[in-house]
């Protein structure tokens, strides 16, 4: 019996035993069970935030993408209607210079543009095939873009609850992007003669398109160097020149991109691989008529700050403490044109910025220190603005500055060969002139122009310009100028003929010829621009030597000017030292005349904060 109990109580105690050992083992299952609920939840979890993050950084990273596809936009609208620089919406935070200034106003009809949307209940303009809805908007800047040709663009890209900003500086294509630029690689058939009259061939062809063989091509030489960018619409001709910057042109020759005058003539050096690179024709604007607009007063919508209108011959002289001498004995009133009855001004209340003109009926010396006077008058440079020289108005009476076409302001006069205001120098032979317009005009709309320049400023002729002395910048770093003009921009070089017959004063007879001018050099500091001729010096194969022409700037022509000889006995005119202004590649001289069809490039980007939050509101 003893033994039985035993055995039960074993066996009851091997049943506890067993069941303590289920307990741990449930208790050991769901532990287990615990930890795998924990770890399954921390892996969802974990690659739940992992997808969420992978989409916050897509997100991220597509609004950056968004925001530059809005700069593409507003280039490209740029780009379709150059005159979509007025277009902004004055109630965005980075617009608030160009409101102050009063120069950007919002599209109205079909111009209207989504992206210039303001706040959080602001538009936005939508980038179609994307994945996720994206979205952008730009604030524009255009306070600084008559004055430097630079427009400023903060665009914000949107995409989820991402939002990111942009800021880039925007600049024209243009002339001033080369140290040299021309259309034609020959010398301007006006004044050669060779325009397709009187048996003559027509020169103004480019080199492939059958183009004469007689024509005046103008060669690069041996001791040439182009210090910069250089493009020709045209073949450039060769002969053993150095090119330092890139060039580029449009001819349809291949290898080699140019051509070489004459078998004997070394390889020139190109130091820009690839170059000379092909690069399509820039056109050339049909006229700079369209920069006199801006001396306007009766439309301040495109014109908020008008430059300065002269009339007929003037001179003008820059002086370093940032003042201008004008005389101009033909303008009546500098300002008010177009129509009289809209204008904002009149001749005497708007007049003053750009000086006093004279009265007609006075004396030189009773219209002494005004724009009449024999030493005219002291004005300060207008700001970041423009002067333009028009040609006398003979045809409206209703105009200013018309006169009639037998009066002319008391003190000047006129002769076949003179202008009233010095020019021609005595014993001047009168040079030679483009064709059907005559050299020292009295009623033309020419210019002409020394001094030491302090200021920001452009000065464009309906006519000629005449560099009559130095033309050097006060201070290089600030200081800029533009010169244009409609025909040729001179280099002032005056000859007496010596010889005793008028026949003998021709360039058959250079030895008949001395120079009126002591200085054996000039310098120029300015973007130049010949719209319709060309940039040259005067009497360049007369008189022989001066010395060097330092251009520092840029130089865009119609036709291509010489500036002087090598051959003969020791050559003529002066040795070429031309250098790029390297602030051109980011901005331009004021309301410097661009190219009729135009690209705009970035010239500085950076992203900055965000400007807005994804729901719109300000950030």
């Amino acid at each position: 019996m003893i033994g039985v109990r035993t055995s039960r109580r074993r066996i009851r105690a091997a049943g506890s035993w067993a069941r303590r050992e289920e307990g741990v083992a449930l208790v050991v299952v769901l532990g287990i069970g615990a930890v795998l609920t924990v770890l399954v939840t921390a892996a969802l979890s974990l690659s739940l935030s992992s997808v969420v993050k992978a989409q916050t950084d897509q997100d991220w990273n597509a609004a950056v993408a968004a925001a530059y596809a809005g700069v593409d936009d507003y280039k490209s609208k740029l780009a379709n209607d150059s005159t979509y620089v007025q277009y902004g919406n004055q109630e965005a935070a980075f617009s608030a210079t160009s409101k102050a200034a009063g120069t950007l106003v919002l599209p109205t009809g079909s111009k209207s543009n989504p992206a210039f949307g303001v706040g959080a209940a602001g538009t936005w303009a939508t980038i179609a095939g994307t994945g996720a809805p994206a979205s952008y908007r730009y604030e524009v800047d255009n306070s600084k873009y008559s004055s430097t040709g630079v427009l400023r663009l903060r665009a914000t890209g949107r995409v989820g609850a991402q939002a990111r900003s942009v800021v880039v500086n925007l600049k024209q294509s243009g002339f001033i992007d080369f140290l040299y630029f021309s259309n034609y690689e020959v010398a301007d058939p006006a004044l050669t003669g060779f325009d397709g009259t009187n048996g003559k061939p027509n020169c103004a062809k480019y080199e492939w398109q059958s183009r004469s063989n007689t024509c005046d091509q103008i060669q690069f030489a041996g001791s040439d160097v182009i210090n910069g960018p250089l493009h020709s619409n045209d073949t450039i001709y060769v002969c053993g020149a150095t090119f330092n910057g890139p060039v580029t042109t449009a001819t349809t020759r291949t290898s080699p991109r140019y051509d070489k005058p004459s078998s004997g003539c070394s390889t020139p050096t190109f130091k820009v691989p690839g170059s000379p690179a092909f690069a399509p024709v820039i056109a050339m604007p049909p006229s700079n008529g369209k920069m006199k607009d801006e001396t306007r007063t009766d439309i301040r919508a495109q014109v908020p700050r008008p430059g300065c209108l002269y009339t007929g011959p003037t001179k003008v002289t820059f002086n370093a403490d940032g003042t201008m001498t004008i005389r101009s004995p033909w303008t009546k009133a500098t300002r008010v044109i177009g129509n009289p009855a809209t204008a904002v001004g009149t001749p005497s209340t708007g007049d003053s910025p750009c000086g006093t003109p004279g009265d007609p009926s006075k004396t030189l010396a009773a219209n002494a220190n005004t724009l009449a006077g024999d030493t005219g008058q002291k004005i300060a440079v207008p700001a970041n603005n423009l002067i333009y020289v028009q040609s006398v108005p003979t045809n409206s009476p209703s105009d200013p500055n018309y006169w009639t076409t037998t009066s002319a302001p008391r003190g000047v006069q006129c002769t076949s060969s003179g202008n009233g205001i010095g020019y021609p120098l005595a014993n001047e032979q009168v040079p030679t002139a483009a064709a059907g317009t005559q050299a020292y005009g009295c009623r033309n709309g020419d210019v002409f122009v020394q001094g030491t320049m302090r200021g920001a400023l452009t000065v464009s002729a309906a006519n000629y310009i005449y560099v009559t002395g130095d033309i050097t910048y006060q201070d290089s770093k600030a200081d800029i100028l533009g010169l244009v003009a409609e025909n040729a921009v001179w280099v002032w070089n005056p000859m007496d003929c010596t010889a005793y017959t008028t026949s003998d004063c021709t360039a058959a007879n250079p030895g008949n010829f001395t120079k009126l001018l002591s200085d054996s050099a000039r310098r120029i500091d300015a973007a130049i621009l010949s719209v319709n001729h060309t940039f040259q010096v005067q009497n360049y194969n007369l008189g022989g030597k001066r010395g060097t022409l330092t251009v520092n700037g840029a130089i865009a022509q119609n036709f291509r000017g010489p500036v002087g000889t090598s051959g003969g006995s020791g050559g003529t005119g002066y040795i070429k030292n031309y250098l790029y202004d390297q602030r051109y590649r980011n901005i331009a001289p004021p309301k410097f005349i661009v190219p009729p069809s135009t690209t705009y490039g970035i010239s500085v980007q950076a992203e900055v904060g965000k400007a807005f939050n994804a729901d719109g509101s300000p950030a």
